[in-house]
């Protein structure tokens, strides 16, 4: 059973409960009027909020955060139809869609005093605006929680299989449309207050229940989730008007799936490794060497499969020739050392040039004239009609990209659920005791390192291609660009190790926050550890938490320990014992 840990049955802001009502319902009504008002005077801020009658670019972030804080005020109200919005009950949700609001609403006006020249540049539509998002936001903190801590959300109503299915494709086409128009966002500003919105809203989503409901929906019918998961990202790209929007989509997927190749050194085998981008690029460069580069120093142009199975196996052979003799060290100890691995990596590669060494890479100037892959004769190269869609080059890249990351999420589930996967799990938690119970941990941690290694490597092949380029400063260990190591382990402890969905959500994050933002600059770097340090504190387990640690409390003080069925012959407790 889940359950929904809330703050106590009181009001942030002391108020009449009906005066709060009211406050919530009549800025939200305004608010969402006012993004029909002119907000500036010139169209030199982006997104021409200059249209009365029309909202554009940030007014539109404003209209859609009105809109839900007006809905989720009314289904408080006990309106008959409304109430699967907020199974959780309570005031939260409506607190936060009022609070993100109100960020959004003003964040737009700052930004147009800031960059235009002060509030003269402002329409008496910004000034509405500003003051309805104040009114529903006081009104919403006015609201009290009307849930107490801890309590169990009520049983769901049954339905249908065909409706649960439809509210899960419905929830992964909302999904797919959230994700899309922030890739879409071309200005800064927009982006900014989509993050705004969008944290607010997620944080609503959760404390309404609509999360929880959703989750218990997807666990039920798993097939259908991971089709609807399939379809909508193989849909994406052809969402996407500018093929420039579909090549950011096939980074995000490149640094996912290798950052789920380190979910098995990190998340589940418990081992830090900083130098995990060496992988990424030997898989890369041995993909450049054999695929028939102009400045290759092979003569050969293997086939797309065999690149692969070239560049997984070195990376392999990397990984067990590192691993061997290095994973007998424990904690700071190994991280020291995969950290000299990853530097060796970049420094060799970049002295491979004829001078400083043989001439194998290149040196610093890396090996460029990668050719597009040609898979059956379709050239990834070209654009494509298919069935009347026209499938542009970036987007044959997403889609391969997209099933490579899917069998990396098939190997990484079977191998997390398998006796090895268990094994490794023992070890991360405490590999004394691990050993005592008769675990030998050299082998089974060098099963992890070489196969971490070998994903990456298969990720590898497929950026030297898209990238068309490989040089050594693509795999260092920080840099205000991903992927690195250190936003690859960030990826993995900010979406929750051991997880499948948190790296691809963390990667995902992390990837697109920087490459929306890069008018920043230098305070890319402040931002992102702030973020990390906050998250480390409000939330150690990451974004998406694992199972096998996730242990709630009931108001009864029991422990709700989800029940696993064991291997036969193998010795566990039950949910009782526990």
């Amino acid at each position: 059973m889940s359950t929904l840990k809330t703050t106590e049955n009181t009001p942030v802001i002391p108020l009449p409960t009906g005066l709060a009502r009211t406050l919530t319902a009549a800025g939200a009504v305004l608010a969402l009027a006012s993004t029909f008002l002119a907000w500036t005077w010139t169209a030199d801020f982006p997104g021409d909020l200059t249209v009365t009658g029309y909202p554009g670019g940030l007014q539109v972030l404003t209209l859609t955060g009105a809109l839900l804080t007006l809905i989720y005020a009314v289904s408080g109200h006990g309106v008959r139809g409304l109430g699967w919005l907020n199974p959780a009950g309570g005031s939260h949700a409506v607190r936060y869609f009022a609070l993100g609001t109100f960020g959004t609403t003003w964040f737009t006006v700052a930004a147009i005093s800031v960059e235009l020249g002060g509030l003269v540049n402002l329409e008496p539509g910004a000034y509405a605006a500003a003051a309805a998002s104040l009114v529903a936001a006081l009104g919403a903190l006015g609201l009290p929680s009307g849930a107490s801590t801890g309590r169990a959300l009520p049983p769901a109503r049954p339905l249908p299989s065909w409706a649960e299915i439809l509210i899960i494709v419905a929830g992964f086409g909302a999904g797919l449309h959230v994700f899309t128009y922030g890739i879409g966002t071309e200005d800064p500003e927009l982006f900014v207050g989509y993050m705004i919105l969008v944290v607010f809203g997620v944080l609503a989503l959760i404390k309404a229940g609509v999360l929880a409901r959703l989750s218990a929906l997807t666990a039920k019918h798993r097939s259908v989730t991971l089709g609807a998961a399939f379809a909508a990202a193989a849909v994406f790209p052809l969402t996407q008007s500018n093929d420039q929007y579909t090549l950011v989509g096939v980074n995000i997927l490149i640094f996912a799936t290798v950052a789920l190749g380190l979910n098995v050194v990190v998340g589940l085998a418990g081992l830090l490794d900083l130098g995990y981008v060496a992988f990424l690029g030997v898989g890369a460069y041995t993909a450049a060497l054999v695929s028939g580069s102009t400045a290759s120093v092979f003569d050969v142009q293997f086939p797309f499969w065999a690149a692969v199975l070239t560049g997984a196996a070195a990376s392999l052979v990397f990984g067990v020739v590192i691993g061997a003799p290095t994973l007998r060290l424990r904690g700071d100890y190994l991280a020291i050392v995969t950290l000299g691995f990853g530097e060796i990596f970049r420094i060799a590669m970049g002295n491979l040039d004829g001078v400083s060494g043989p001439q194998i890479t290149n040196g610093p100037n890396g090996i460029p004239n990668i050719p597009d892959l040609v898979v059956l004769g379709y050239d990834f190269g070209e654009t494509h009609a298919v069935g009347g869609l026209e499938i542009p080059p970036f987007a044959s890249y997403f889609l391969l990209m997209l099933l490579v990351t899917a069998l990396v999420v098939l190997v990484f589930s079977r191998a997390g659920n398998s006796r090895i996967g268990r094994a490794w799990v023992a070890i991360r938690e405490d590999e004394t005791a691990a050993t005592a119970m008769g675990i030998n941990g050299f082998p089974v941690k060098l099963i992890a390192f070489a196969l971490g290694a070998t994903l990456a490597g298969v990720a590898g092949t497929v950026q030297a291609h898209v990238s068309y380029t490989v040089v050594p400063e693509q795999y260092v260990f920080a840099g205000p660009v991903p992927p690195n190591s250190a936003f690859l382990l960030a990826a993995v402890i900010l979406g929750g190790m051991g997880t499948i969905s948190g790296p691809l959500l963390g990667a995902s994050l992390l990837y697109l926050i920087p490459a929306k933002l890069q008018f920043l600059a230098d305070y890319q770097l402040l931002f992102f550890g702030l973020a990390l340090i906050l998250l480390m504190r409000y939330r150690p387990e990451g974004l998406i938490a694992d199972r096998r640690k996730q242990l709630e409390f009931h108001e009864t003080g029991q422990l709700d320990v989800p029940e696993q069925r064991l291997p036969e012959g193998a010795v566990g407790i039950t949910k009782a014992e526990a």
